[in-house]
């Protein structure tokens, strides 16, 4: 087949082009820059950085959610794909934000190479939500997972790195073998790995009737493989040491960044390969992803029950951040086990609510935590006689977590409880309100011991002005999804539709 390339639509690939650009200039200036100038750790990555995605972001409004592919369709811009890479450049530009107030010490002298592998991840994520092809989607995968367990061991000297980075290595090697075992079945049964292909071989008739168990059996170990990413039960196990042991901006990035492109990949190819293959079974019809919705929620309730049960437990903020991080995994699940025509906006919706509260609950976490020296919840003991307007911060954000009203959360969980309920799911919707009221408990708990409980200082707290920046656009983001959810919807709704998803480039269905 021949191929002009300088014919091919390259604009539609600009923001990764710039992001690609980005990261070899990093290693550039890494590599030029005299030994004592990267053990201080100056401040030319971090905002070479910050220009090379503030450039993509650019790139990234100039482009509309129309339907174009380039290199036979195995990446694709659509409305999907361009709502989730400004998820993912916009919670990739907070985190280095976040980052730029690392202190001295060990963290410095790793500061080049984190830049580099967190852009490097970032990449990836964008490439999951863009592709339109397995082996495209495998490459981003990986971009983001190795990036990933480096960055979790870059504190070299810290034991708790160390392991939490083993660990994360051990259990994303088998999930990435059992992601790639099933897709070897959906490969060996279309006889392609081009996901709207597949889909058509699929619903050929009589196919399903032949091969409908290995395409469950496909089906089932997709969900595995990529139930590690998004961190839900039984696949979570990883995710409290991991948390725990990173270094907190790459928690922070670990907990929004990641998990969204895992769940862009999730609707990607299940809602590409799979939404409208149907065939005779029983004497009805049956759709593939009607049956496949009670296995998704029943990894959703237990997501939900388990991350909110074991969150009560936990002394350690950020381990209890990472046992919320499974249960608001369940909560998105929620939507693809009650399936209604909005699901994909919920899902949405709820990653935005999810990207301002959660970097900004992060961001004082980090804050606090190193100014005090510990980790344990307790650090935040008297935190408002000390710091009001950070203690008000920081409850409105917590809230936010809880669902509590005139808060991102609160809309975005209002949006999935309703569509559940439309769908009938009523047993789902109620384990969503009881696990919701369970999770007043513990975050309650640090805003307890934020008013109610006395610090070991009364001294004003000082927060970095990287810290401040981050709290401040994560709390305007989280009131402005609360008390304007419908202005936000819309704004998602403009330039994605769901339709866009399985529309192939021809303008067809």
């Amino acid at each position: 087949m021949n191929m002009d390339f300088t014919q091919l639509p390259w604009s539609i690939m600009m923001p990764e082009i710039i992001l690609l650009g980005t990261i070899l200039i990093l290693l550039l200036a890494e590599l030029t820059r005299y030994r004592g100038e990267r053990e201080k750790g100056d401040v030319l990555l971090p905002i070479l950085s910050l220009l090379g995605l503030m450039i993509a972001m650019f790139s990234l409004w100039t482009l509309t959610g129309k339907v174009d592919q380039i290199l036979n369709d195995s990446f694709r811009l659509d409305g999907f794909a361009l709502l989730f890479k400004w998820i993912i450049l916009g919670g990739t530009f907070l985190v280095v934000l976040l980052s730029m107030q690392d202190g001295n010490g060990e963290d410095a002298k790793s500061r080049g190479e984190y830049y580099i592998l967190l852009l490097t991840a970032a990449l990836g994520g964008m490439f999951m939500a863009s592709s339109g092809d397995l082996i495209t989607l495998f490459v981003g995968l990986e971009l983001l997972s190795v990036s990933s367990y480096i960055m979790v061991g870059l504190r070299k000297r810290n034991i708790q790195s160390n392991e939490a980075s083993f660990k994360y290595v051990v259990n994303g090697g088998i999930a990435t073998a059992t992601f790639l075992f099933g897709a070897s079945y959906l490969y060996g049964l279309s006889g392609t790995t081009n996901l709207f292909q597949m889909a058509q071989q699929f619903a050929q008739p009589g196919f399903m009737n032949s091969f409908g168990t290995l395409v469950y059996a496909a089906f089932f170990f997709v969900v595995v493989g990529l139930s590690f990413k998004i961190s839900t039960v039984p696949f979570h196990m990883w995710a409290p040491d991991v948390y725990q042991g990173a270094p907190t901006t790459v928690t922070a990035f670990l907990s929004v960044v990641s998990k969204a492109a895992g769940f862009a990949m999730l609707i990607r190819i299940f809602f590409t390969s799979f939404a409208w293959v149907s065939y005779q079974g029983g004497g009805t019809t049956r759709v593939i992803l009607h049956d496949a919705a009670i296995y998704l929620a029943i990894l959703s309730a237990l997501s939900m029950i388990l991350g909110n049960i074991m969150a009560l437990r936990q002394i350690n903020v950020k381990r209890m951040m990472a046992y919320s991080a499974i249960a608001h995994a369940g909560y998105i699940l929620v939507p693809f086990a009650a399936y209604n025509n909005l699901m994909i906006d919920q899902v949405i919706f709820y990653l935005f609510a999810y990207l301002f509260t959660n970097l900004g609950v992060f961001a004082l976490i980090d804050g606090v935590t190193r100014e005090r020296g510990t980790e344990e919840i307790r650090a935040f003991a008297g935190l408002y006689h000390r710091s009001p307007f950070t203690a008000l911060a920081m409850t409105i954000l917590l809230l936010s977590l809880a669902g509590f009203p005139i808060t991102a959360g609160f809309s975005g969980k209002l949006y999935i409880l309703l569509g559940a309920i439309q769908n009938g799911n009523l047993w789902l919707a109620s384990i969503l309100i009881v696990t919701s009221v369970i999770a007043y408990y513990y975050y309650f708990g640090i805003i307890r011991q934020m008013y109610m409980r006395p610090g070991q200082t009364e001294a004003p707290l000082r927060l970095p002005t990287a810290v401040l920046a981050v709290m401040t656009i994560g709390l305007i983001g989280t009131l402005i999804g609360g008390f304007f959810p419908g202005q936000v919807l819309q704004w998602i709704q403009d330039p994605f539709s769901s339709n866009s998803l399985f529309q192939i480039f021809d303008g067809k269905f």
